[in-house]
């Protein structure tokens, strides 16, 4: 065996995942997709406001909606660490 290939077999990552935690993974990045999505959405929507002056302070305040929305893109990655550590590990019994 070569060099490369005992480093290679030595680098190997085995990561063992239950259904559960799948399921709460999954969810939690819907989650963020719909987030990031709005997210866009408001400042899209504010950045059109501003080409019409009477429109401009409805625009301001889907800029501070969207602002806001991005702070919420920690906490949905926090709750998904903390969830995902209240769940049983997976076993390496198969």
């Amino acid at each position: 065996m070569s060099r490369k290939e005992s480093c290679a077999k030595t680098s190997d990552l085995t990561l063992h995942f239950n259904h559960d935690m799948l399921v709460v993974h999954r969810r939690y990045e819907v989650i963020s997709i719909i987030n990031d999505v709005l997210i866009g959405l408001w400042f899209l929507l504010g950045s059109i406001c501003f080409f019409y002056s009477s429109l401009m302070m409805i625009g301001t305040w889907l800029f501070v909606i969207g602002s806001a929305q991005m702070l919420i893109r920690p906490v949905i990655r926090l709750s998904r660490h903390f969830h995902l550590k209240r769940l049983p590990q997976a076993s390496d019994d198969f």
